[in-house]
């Protein structure tokens, strides 16, 4: 019996938490039997996860030539031209039996076209991650807004990535009746465990050894606030000792394309931010760190500091328990349903001083750093396990084939 064809069909392959799902989903369907691929509108071999480049996952690009934006402006629709045009590739030249899709759903009904079933993961409504605009963009999103409502409904089944996300979305989607089931994100502990150690060589000026590391990773994206790390760590200075803080430091490393300007323009705030505070010679930016320097910075540090707000849910959390490394994040969104205050990290307002104080209870007492490393990991055992994710989407995905075949 020939294995079933489940194809992923993601806007841009590139490095991020949604491209993290979904490699990660699509190794989990691979193991679990199916023959799975990958359709994209965008995927720089240099900008990527590795699986996307080893022949571990195929990859077709469809569709590069069209427009990212018209003038700088109608990023969401070009996004849905782009969408639209891959699914129509899928569909004339694939006929998978199941298409995973995410983040962009106005080619949901083209999917269904031909008879395949569709399942949609949204990682947050759209609507709500549109930066605010004039009338003109207010009049703009109107029809997208419902484009996105309409196209999600079509799903066969959707799946979001927290309570919180699931909220959200009934919330914002009033007129779709189905409730999303929670499909927590996890990661490929695999690669973790199978990586070669490797030094901190990368880094430059050298890490001075034996210094206290806090960890920031994310994308240079003005939404992920990476600003509170470095406030805080400045504060952090008024709290402990001078040789305590003479030994600490704060290493960030993000997601940084260069066709997109936020990314340059944020990195050079934050670094601005870190020279004011006098904190140069003690904060290191990295642009995005490869899969094995990524590794060896969580495997090298000491704690990770996860700033966004209201996050959706957040990988990196996940990524620094794996790694036995408490988890300092903002209170709300998905870390409240992943790191366990006072236990596996601590949960913090959205507040620089507050962050330092988390900050200065860490450096401060080792024996609180081993214990809540030991705590997370034992929590990322039982309830985020890539084991644990493959099991509940190989379920999903079986029963939505063997409806589509009967």
């Amino acid at each position: 019996m020939a294995k079933s064809k489940v194809v992923f069909l993601h806007p841009d392959l590139g490095l991020g938490g949604a491209e993290r799902l979904a490699v990660d989903a699509a190794l989990a369907l691979k193991g679990g039997g199916y023959q799975v691929s990958f359709v994209t509108s965008h995927h720089n071999r240099d900008h990527c996860f590795s699986e996307t480049v080893d022949g571990t996952l195929p990859v077709t690009v469809v569709g590069d030539w069209l427009p990212r934006s018209i003038f700088g402006k109608f990023y969401a629709l070009c996004a849905y031209v782009r969408m639209i045009y891959s699914a129509l590739y899928i569909v004339l030249f694939l006929k998978p039996d199941l298409v995973f899709c995410d983040l962009v759903s106005a080619c949901v009904p083209i999917l269904r076209l031909s008879g395949c079933k569709v399942l949609f993961y949204c990682h947050f409504p759209d609507r709500l991650l549109s930066k605010k605009g004039g009338f003109l963009k207010h009049i703009y999103r109107i029809p997208l807004d419902w484009i996105e409502e309409f196209t999600t409904d079509r799903a066969d089944v959707i799946l979001v990535n927290s309570k919180f996300t699931r909220y959200v979305f009934k919330d914002t989607f009033r007129g779709i009746k189905k409730t999303p089931a929670v499909l927590y994100p996890s990661i490929n502990t695999k690669f973790f465990d199978d990586a070669e150690i490797q030094s901190l060589d990368f880094l430059e000026p050298a890490l001075p050894r034996g210094s206290f590391v806090f960890l920031s990773i994310n994308r240079y994206e003005r939404k992920k606030h990476v600003e509170l790390a470095i406030n805080a760590f400045g504060n952090l200075k008024s709290l402990v000792s001078a040789e305590i803080w003479n030994n600490v430091r704060l290493i960030i490393g993000g997601g940084y394309d260069r066709r997109v300007v936020e990314n340059i323009e944020y990195y050079s705030e934050l670094q601005n931010i870190a020279s004011e505070l006098e904190l140069a010679d003690k904060v290191y930016f990295l642009k995005s760190p490869s899969d094995l320097q990524k590794v060896a910075l969580l495997r090298s540090c000491n704690v990770v500091v996860y700033t966004p707000p209201n996050e959706h849910f957040g990988i990196v959390p996940l990524e620094a328990m794996y790694h036995k490394k408490p988890v300092i994040a903002v209170k709300s969104g998905g870390p409240t349903e992943t790191i366990l205050d006072l236990k596996t990290g601590y949960l913090s307002d959205f507040d620089s001083t507050e962050f330092a104080k988390a900050m200065a209870k860490v450096v401060l007492d080792n024996k609180v750093v081993e214990q809540m490393g030991e705590a997370g990991y034992k929590r990322f055992c039982e309830m985020f396990s890539f084991e644990a994710f493959s099991k509940q989407l190989n379920s999903i995905v079986t029963n939505m084939v063997q409806t589509h075949s009967t």
